[in-house]
């Protein structure tokens, strides 16, 4: 790269370093804390990609991700999953129009730029396949017409993890789906006392909108840019491969994995380790990029074997295992 090019790409990452630091200052005038939750909401936008968020409830989920759509000036729908819940209130159907004695399509909630999925695992099988289907082909077929979604399309999708009763869990199939999966945590006692003093004082924050599509579409034009050395490549196929390992037994950790991640595990390491650079105000990825970001994207994509579970071990646990058997470049 000659020292123009150099100087160029320098001010490129200083200008999208910019841009998230006024997403970030903006969504925490609303959102305590969280930012974990916040840049993995950031990071789903930037890499093309889905997030699955799970946590308690009163953790901030739903306003974090109606917070990201006010400050990226988005249209955003947030859709209520419940056990009576169709497939048309999702994606639309035809309405017969007297006036013109004709059909014509009602498009539903998931033609928005942000889908608020708001306890996915409440609703059946059927409505999941129909949001999962619009999230894997970004585009509805109602009646026989197909539609487009609109660009961008992004879903974040909620569940509770500790209510069973009168939940349809995500198959893995449908989990492999989403880019990541981001666990939220409770708050600090800082935090804390940090929202008990906010919300005394002030109920609701008047946002404004820091981020416009052609500024989404100037990152991901920078993140697709973003060198990644072949040994790093060589890395991240090496870790998803090295979870698949559990019939040769190639690691001490092989028994712990029932089924291991998908080839999209490879393609959203990859996407995540560039998004995760930029982050780091860095226009190339280095290994640490991909060892933070391994958890979120391949937690929900690992089926754990009996003896995990004997052992009372995570998905979690197994990726670290498998963070410190696969060397380093």
């Amino acid at each position: 790269m000659s020292e123009l090019q150099s100087t160029q790409a320098n001010a490129e990452i200083r200008e999208a370093s910019n841009m998230l630091a006024r997403v970030r200052d903006e969504v925490s005038r609303a959102v305590v804390g969280q930012a974990e939750m916040i840049d993995g909401l950031l990071m789903g936008v930037l890499a093309n990609g889905h997030v699955l968020l799970e946590g308690v409830p009163g953790l901030a989920k739903t306003l974090a991700v109606k917070t990201i759509s006010a400050v990226i000036d988005s249209s955003f729908k947030r859709i209520q999953f419940t056990p009576d819940l169709l497939p048309a209130d999702l994606v639309g159907n035809m309405v017969y129009r007297q006036q013109t004695g004709e059909f014509v399509p009602r498009k539903g909630p998931v033609f928005s730029n942000i889908v608020l999925a708001d306890e996915i695992n409440r609703a059946p099988a059927k409505v999941q396949s129909a949001l999962l289907e619009s999230m894997e082909e970004r585009q509805v077929t109602i009646g026989d017409q197909t539609y487009g979604l609109p660009e961008p399309f992004f879903v974040l999708a909620t569940q509770n993890p500790i209510e069973q009763e009168g939940t349809y869990p995500l198959p893995e199939a449908q989990l492999d789906r989403f880019i990541m999966k981001l666990t939220v945590n409770y708050p600090s006692a800082e935090e804390e006392l940090s929202i008990l003093r906010r919300i005394g004082v002030q109920q609701e924050v008047e946002l404004k909108p820091v981020l416009f599509r052609p500024d989404i579409r100037r990152l991901k034009d920078i993140v697709s840019r973003i060198s990644v050395d072949e040994r790093i490549e060589e890395y991240i196929v090496a870790l998803v491969t090295a979870s698949r390992e559990t019939s040769r037994g190639g690691h001490s950790f092989s028994r712990y994995i029932e089924f291991g991640a998908s080839p999209r595990a490879t393609i959203y390491l990859y996407r995540c380790a560039k998004v995760k650079a930029l982050f780091e105000g860095r226009d190339y990825v280095v290994p640490e990029d991909v060892k933070s970001i391994s958890r979120p994207v391949l937690r929900h994509r690992i089926v754990l074997s009996y003896e995990a579970e004997a052992e009372e071990l995570t998905t979690d646990d197994v990726v670290n295992y498998l963070l410190s058997a696969v060397p380093v470049p």
